[in-house]
């Protein structure tokens, strides 16, 4: 029996709990951040700057003119996730506070130092306990100066776009199916001779649902031949035992910028994949609508996972809420919470310190609220930032 936790000391064992960032665009040979603006410019920080002001052509001012718009930008956006995120990253992997203009050139000199450290994105891995990180191109995967290389998901969705549009224009549509079921065998025994354990692809809406019974003819819709190659990609990853990881609910066809799409139909058209194929799906959303519905889909087959927070989703408010979802319905093993999206490794830091706090300001008001003891909640904390994703994965048996 472990001695009772104070809300401090149960912080800092969540805090020091070891994590596998699921999802990021990590690139092997380029993990650190070159100077202080590629840190400052991530995108989702620079979006929400630039609703403060911040100028989009930022990068090409003179350095006086960038700075003054940058504190301006940042002193009117320091309420956000993502701000919040940011600050820690300089104050903690830095120890410098964003003040002035002083402050600013002293991040960038202590940003440049850093990028020039052959040891550095092992530091700020170590710092955050992480174990592995998820990249979705084969050239990406071997980190450079690190212990381990990533776990490699390769992403399919422009193969997949491709083949849609193949099909879709053809004059035989089920023979040019057919074409392309080799060339997805041949890929996933590719991937699976590479050591591979599942693929990754993001997913349009989709007006039809996996359930209805599709003939491809001359003139069929992209999303009868979308569907059919989902039933192409889930037979075969299943006959493998590879892993299906789909991230959902960003939108690109409204508008030239992509938007979230709450569409309450969205899992729903894809159970009857879940239902007919045993391979593993883990399920990533950028809806706030969607994070209960994925937990039904976890809750009703035993193949579904619950992944962390895509894009939009990024918010303490949705965590908060999905958390809740999760803890009352799933077993912790059926759920991870990370997803950084990092471009380079000071990101992923910044978003797992947020996300271990969340979690564990979650957790401690269920204790306090009597729902779990302190043990379970620890062993919450464990699955759901490291031993869930490490077992789908082949990290862990």
């Amino acid at each position: 029996m472990m001695a009772d936790l104070t809300k401090e000391t149960f912080t800092e064992h969540i805090m020091q709990m070891p994590v596998l960032d699921t999802h990021t665009h990590l690139v092997g040979d380029r993990l650190c951040a070159a100077d202080f603006w590629e840190i400052a410019h991530y995108f989702w920080l620079f979006r929400e700057m630039q609703a403060a002001g911040y100028p989009a052509n930022a990068a090409e001012l003179p350095e006086e003119e960038r700075i003054a718009a940058f504190l301006g930008a940042y002193k009117a956006t320091r309420n956000t996730l993502m701000n919040i995120a940011f600050t820690h990253i300089c104050k903690d992997l830095y120890g410098i506070e964003i003040r002035d203009r002083a402050s600013v050139l002293e991040l960038d000199a202590a940003v440049k130092r850093s990028a020039q450290q052959s040891g550095w994105a092992q530091h700020v891995a170590d710092r955050m306990q992480a174990r592995g990180f998820v990249v979705n191109i084969p050239e990406h995967a071997a980190f450079q100066g690190m212990r381990e290389s990533a776990i490699l998901l390769p992403r399919i969705d422009g193969k997949l776009g491709e083949w849609t549009r193949t099909i879709t224009e053809a004059s035989d549509p089920v023979e040019t199916l057919a074409h392309v079921r080799e060339t997805l065998v041949s890929l996933l025994d590719t991937y699976q001779a590479m050591g591979c354990r599942g693929i990754m692809t993001t997913l349009p809406r989709l007006a039809l649902s996996a359930n209805q019974p599709i003939t491809l003819v001359p003139g069929c819709s992209r999303d009868e031949v979308m569907l059919q190659l989902l039933h192409e990609i889930g037979a075969e990853a299943a006959q493998r035992g590879m892993l299906v990881q789909l991230f959902l609910g960003v939108e690109r066809s409204w508008c030239g910028t992509a938007v979230p799409a709450n569409d309450p139909e969205r899992i729903l058209k894809l159970t009857a994949l879940f239902e007919r194929y045993a391979c593993p799906f883990e399920l990533v959303v950028a809806s706030e609508i969607n994070n209960l519905d994925i937990v039904q889909a976890a809750w009703n087959f035993p193949n579904v996972h619950v992944g962390g927070h895509w894009w939009f989703n990024f918010r303490s408010s949705t965590y908060r809420d999905s958390m809740q979802y999760r803890l009352e319905a799933l077993p912790a093993m059926k759920s991870s919470l990370i997803v950084s999206d990092a471009r380079c490794i000071e990101w992923s830091y910044g978003k797992i310190l947020v996300i271990k706090r969340l979690a564990s300001e979650f957790l401690w008001q269920q204790i306090e609220a009597g729902w779990i003891p302190q043990e379970t909640a620890l062993q919450i904390g464990e699955d759901w930032l490291y031993r869930s994703a490490a077992k789908r994965y082949g990290l862990e048996a």
